[in-house]
């Protein structure tokens, strides 16, 4: 029997791959005179021929790298892909902002701090992006003279 084809068999007696059928250099003749399948189950009960271990890839360098990610490392000009809006779109920023603005002049509105036509004025400004902060809206309202109560 050819090499190869003892090779075969013991891949098919395995169930693996052909490459990782390891047959010993020293009993050469001995695979080459085995004639059947038995012959081959044979060998590899006496471990002339034996299945070599599967390759892995070992995750260490891998799980460094997570690490240093995870600190803030490896995050220099190099790494960074897509436009500054792709990574963060123009309308999450407009809704970051105008949410908070929002709940604020809510807050006011149900507290008494301001009436309904200030609310309805200033929810308009703030569409309008002319207010960038909770602590600006307060400034513009108290600078207004509109806020009542002890604010």
């Amino acid at each position: 029997m050819k090499m190869e084809t003892a090779k075969r068999l013991a891949a098919e007696e395995f169930k693996s791959g052909v490459s990782r059928v390891w047959i010993d250099t020293n009993s050469t003749e001995e695979v080459l005179e085995a004639a059947s399948r038995e012959d081959i189950r044979q060998l590899i009960e006496r471990n002339v021929i034996q299945l070599k271990q599967k390759k892995g890839n070992s995750k260490g360098r891998f799980k460094k790298r997570l690490k240093q990610l995870s600190k803030g490392r490896r995050r220099g000009e190099g790494s960074i892909r897509g436009t500054k809006y792709a990574r963060f779109p123009r309308k999450e920023r407009w809704i970051k902002t105008i949410r908070p603005l929002r709940e604020e002049l809510r807050n006011l509105r149900d507290r008494g701090s301001i009436d309904r036509k200030t609310y309805r004025r200033f929810y308009r400004i703030i569409k309008g992006g002319s207010i960038k902060s909770r602590a600006q809206l307060v400034a513009q309202i108290k600078s207004q003279g509109l806020l009542k109560g002890g604010e």
